[in-house]
């Protein structure tokens, strides 16, 4: 076992007793997990998060420069600021920071000398709570509310007693009210903003002043005595008396100062110390995590669960406040107005379609109602569907997701919106290209229509866009035949079938194709880019979500169908870098995971390791997927396979352990694994209970031999979303043997487009 790992072990089995008899389960998350990740090779690329569920703004400390995407890596010895941050990738940076930086001695605003050093030693990293001491003594203590946070600086005594506020890159202002203890403030960082977006913040300190000032972190120029500042990185600065331990409240909001007040009078006003807002935060967290009870795991893999169940509670996350009458309002990202209701953002779709979503709609089905309604409107300030919104529209990845969220939401009972407005918006997507990106409408949609693809190298990642659009396409149809809209129905029944039309059935893969319908040539099946997105032919050739059954019938039976998916294991795991010209992170993870071309540290093949049970090999799948789950995360630093990119990776972890996955989001099934634990209480937003007992599960005993749900028999390879809801009890009894009669009808196979049912 890791040493770090082990550390953490014992700290949480003095800090904690067993979760299903206390509940206490933030003590379990390590939000440390995932953070010593670095370009070349990323374990999670996160920071260790100190927030509310899905917060409008979360906190962490700062080892990376300001701007720098690299917020907080692992391996680094210095912090150089706590900051309010939103960051749901390193590869996309951050926006509306600014932070704090306690220093003693002496007064130093640069950002590379006022460092301090550090030891994980003497940092504790969890949901509601991060404490880290410096070498220099001194002590930074963090807790959080909903859009703001509770810290507290204890000084070494004898020292000056200094505190920096840094207003991060791009325009921003201060005022200091010594009187009042006071300092409120703005900052405009960030891309893709309507001019006139401010987060503006509002600071109090329980301690007096005894100096303070104004500076800029372009020449770091001192102003002091100076209390108003507006302009390129305007910061403040404020000094305590020797050895003092001050208590900051800060909140922040979209909307005006006045919000921003109202914001930390209500979430923090009443909290006289930081202990008050740590307890209340454990609280919500614990109510939040303990809608899932896992019991009968080791400790090891308790943390792991829990761990992840965090990350995947983090994004999308809420823009929204509450005016003084409780109501919801927001400023819009999208137009720049202001307007009543919800909205949420940071998150790309192209990551967590898959999982994250489907995921939300069984823990939070009332916020999920929300936030498809909040898609409408999006599309309507913006006149697209959004794709990855940080917080205005990127168009990052490719797809047109936005779809399978309101598809897979109305499936499950999810009925908040006007399927027609939806309809009538993804119809716009899919027959226009918008201004921003692969993902902002449809890249090469007219080729998508009149080939039935799209061609390469006309387009990039042309092959891998023709198996998102197909999808896309089956959900605008679903969506539509389940509300009797024959208009759009009629329009997209022939596109969701556009994914055989790039299977060489010569090579068994989906492969790049000119506009002239001829084949790539010097066709590698481990070549990246090209024709496909951040893989290879091994990870797109089981994009068809919809329609896995067809993908069988293109192969010529399950046999050949199951054969490959045994192949993806066991090819080797080398890689041509093809049109990347060189390693990318995710190519270095998937050789160091050794599992042949199986590349789980990116989304593109998350789901294979379940697709065996639509080939009648259902025991395969549960080996795969708690190998998967053993191999590739823990805990720790280390944590994950690759980027844990917005909950994605952590929701594939959460929804696995439980025994299923959402293969096709867009329908009311989930696919049966293999459960990590021996038992499971699903504790529902409807005051329902469903569980998961898994008997005589361990290790080793990975394989069902069989199943009954409600005392009846289950053969089937998926249970549906009602079968949740309602509540009631699967029952596994698990064997370190595979059960080679159990799941192999017709009947037992998921959903499939060709299978019709």
């Amino acid at each position: 076992m890791k040493l770090k790992l082990l550390i953490f072990l014992i700290s949480l089995q003095i800090g904690t007793q067993v979760c299903a008899q206390t509940a206490d389960l933030v003590n379990y998350v390590n939000t440390l997990q995932g953070t010593n990740s670095k370009h070349e090779l990323t374990r999670g690329n996160t920071y260790p998060t100190t927030a509310l569920p899905f917060a409008m703004h979360t906190w962490t400390p700062q080892t990376g420069r300001n701007g720098d995407g690299w917020k907080y890596q692992y391996f680094k010895d210095k912090i150089r600021g706590f900051q309010q941050a939103h960051q749901c990738s390193s590869w996309s940076r951050d926006y509306a920071v600014f932070s704090f930086m306690p220093m003693t001695g002496r007064l130093v605003v640069n950002e590379n000398e006022r460092e301090a050093k550090f030891s994980h030693e003497d940092e504790i990293a969890r949901p509601n709570y991060y404490k880290v001491r410096f070498e220099n003594q001194i002590t930074t203590e963090m807790s959080p509310s909903e859009r703001g946070a509770h810290l507290r600086f204890s000084y070494p005594k004898g020292g000056k007693s200094f505190l920096v506020l840094d207003g991060y890159t791009g325009l921003s202002g201060v005022t200091i009210y010594p009187k009042e203890r006071k300092i409120t403030g703005f900052v405009n960082n960030g891309e893709g903003f309507k001019e006139g977006f401010k987060n503006f913040f509002v600071i109090h300190f329980d301690q007096p002043f005894k100096t303070y000032g104004t500076w800029e972190n372009k020449e770091n120029t001192i102003h002091a005595n100076e209390t108003e500042a507006e302009g390129q990185g305007k910061g403040a600065y404020v000094q305590f008396k020797d050895g003092a331990k001050v208590q900051v409240k800060v909140a922040s909001s979209y909307i005006s100062m006045e919000q921003a007040a109202l914001n930390l009078e209500r979430e923090l006003g009443a909290d006289k110390t930081l202990e008050v807002t740590k307890e209340r935060a454990a609280a919500i967290w614990n109510k939040s995590l303990s809608k899932v009870i896992v019991e009968g795991g080791s400790e090891a893999d308790l943390a792991t669960f829990y761990s992840c169940f965090f990350r995947a509670s983090i994004f999308s996350r809420k823009f929204y406040e509450l005016d003084k009458n409780g109501k919801p309002y927001y400023f819009s990202p999208y137009d720049g107005k202001i307007h009543p209701g919800f909205m949420f953002t940071d998150t790309g779709f192209w990551d967590t379609f898959r999982a994250q979503f489907p995921l939300n709609t069984i823990m939070h089905p009332e916020m999920h109602g929300r936030y498809m309604q909040a898609l409408i409107d999006a599309y309507k300030q913006c006149g697209w569907l959004p794709s990855w919104s940080f917080p205005s529209e990127a168009g990052s990845m490719i797809g047109n997701h936005a779809i399978s969220l309101l598809a897979d939401a109305w499936a499950k009972g999810i009925r908040t919106f006007d399927p027609k407005e939806a309809l009538a918006a993804y119809l716009h997507e899919a027959t226009n290209k918008g201004p921003w990106g692969p993902a902002n409408g449809r890249d090469g949609w007219k080729e998508y229509y009149q080939l039935g693809y799209v061609p390469y190298p006309d387009y990039r990642e042309a092959t891998a866009k023709t198996l998102e659009y197909a999808y896309d396409d089956y959900c605008a149809w679903t969506l539509a035949k389940m509300t009797g809209n024959k208009f759009y129905a009629d329009i997209f029944e022939r596109q969701m079938y556009n994914y055989k039309n790039v299977y060489d059935p010569s090579t068994r893969f989906m492969r790049g194709k000119n506009a002239s319908g001829q084949w790539t040539s010097n066709f590698d099946p481990v070549e990246w880019g090209g024709p496909y997105t951040e893989g290879n032919a091994w990870h797109y050739h089981w994009s068809v979500f919809q329609d896995i059954d067809g993908l069988i019938n293109l192969m010529e039976g399950p046999q050949n169908f199951t054969a490959k998916l045994d192949s993806v294991f066991s090819e080797p795991s080398k890689v041509n870098v093809g049109t990347y010209r060189g390693m990318i992170h995710e190519m270095t993870e998937m050789v160091m995971a050794n599992m042949g071309q199986y590349a789980h540290g990116n989304q593109p093949i998350q789901h294979m390791v379940y697709l065996y049970n639509y080939g009648s090999q259902p025991w395969k799948s549960q080996f795969h997927v708690r190998n998967v789950m053993r191999k590739l995360y823990d805990a720790t630093e280390n944590g994950y396979p690759g980027d844990e990119d917005q909950g994605q990776t952590s929701s594939w972890y959460v929804l696995s352990a439980l025994g299923f996955y959402s293969v096709t989001p867009g329908t009311d099934q989930y696919v049966i694994g293999s459960p990590m634990f021996k038992k499971v209480t699903i504790n529902l937003e409807n005051g329902k209970k469903f569980v998961i007992e898994a008997t005589n599960n361990s290790a080793e005993n990975v394989y069902i031999k069989s199943a009954s749900m409600n005392g009846k028999i289950h053969t089937a390879n998926f249970i549906r979303h009602k079968d949740i809801l309602e509540g009631g009890l699967l029952k596994l009894e698990m064997s370190d043997q595979p059960e080679f009669t159990r799941g192999i009808a017709s009947a037992d196979k998921p959903f499939s487009l060709s299978l019709g049912k």
